[in-house]
């Protein structure tokens, strides 16, 4: 009587079979290159990785400071999310001090010519005016600014001035003005000039600082 295989042993010879036959070789692809190209044989669309590898490197070539290996957005401290650079204001120039603790030979404050130029001034703005309570706050807030600024042109650099001026009504009354500061008398000094009509009277003070 010969001998019937068991239901098994077809099975297993099959799987055996399929074991030993030669499987495709399997290809690597390294990151970062594209993987070869196909035929027009092939009839099928170029893979989504080789176009994916083609973004990435266009996005790498993005940014790229000539002559430097590093993308500019590495220069910049900050980086939005989208990767490019958040540039910052661009912040003044400070200089460091010169230590001049006093003004060269023949730029002092020239108090007589500093005088001259606030008793000019006084007469032009003042030459008829009139006072008014409602306008002499404005008036002498004017007269402050328009007598530095003449100031500046008399006064050698690296001096800080502060003016002063007291306007009121003229009214047969007497007036003192006094003051009183803090400075180094071998470098700083003021100037001071007075002017009244038949309505007004004003006396402006100039005080120059020297700045180190």
């Amino acid at each position: 009587m010969a001998e019937q295989p068991l239901p098994g042993t077809a099975l297993l010879a099959q799987v055996l079979a399929a074991d030993n036959t030669e499987a495709p070789p399997l290809r690597t692809i390294r990151r970062g290159s594209q993987p070869p190209a196909r035929g027009p044989e092939d009839g099928k669309p170029p893979s989504l990785l080789s176009r994916r590898n083609s973004i990435l490197s266009r996005r790498s070539s993005f940014g790229m400071v000539p002559g430097s290996r590093r993308p500019s957005w590495m220069l910049h401290k900050r980086v939005s999310f989208t990767g490019l650079p958040i540039f910052q204001p661009i912040l003044k120039t400070r200089l460091e001090n010169t230590y001049r603790i006093g003004p060269d030979k023949g730029c002092k404050f020239d108090a007589e010519r500093v005088q001259r130029v606030l008793e000019g001034t006084l007469a032009c703005a003042l030459g008829t005016a009139a006072y008014s309570p409602q306008g002499s706050a404005p008036l002498a807030q004017s007269l402050t600014e328009l007598l530095q600024n003449q100031a500046k042109e008399v006064v050698p650099p690296r001096y800080k001035l502060v003016c002063h001026v007291v306007l009121g009504q003229q009214g047969q009354q007497s007036l003192v003005v006094a003051s009183r500061g803090l400075w180094d008398p071998e470098t700083d000094s003021f100037a001071s000039a007075t002017f009244s009509n038949t309505s007004l009277f004003a006396v402006a003070t100039v005080y120059g600082v020297y700045f180190e």
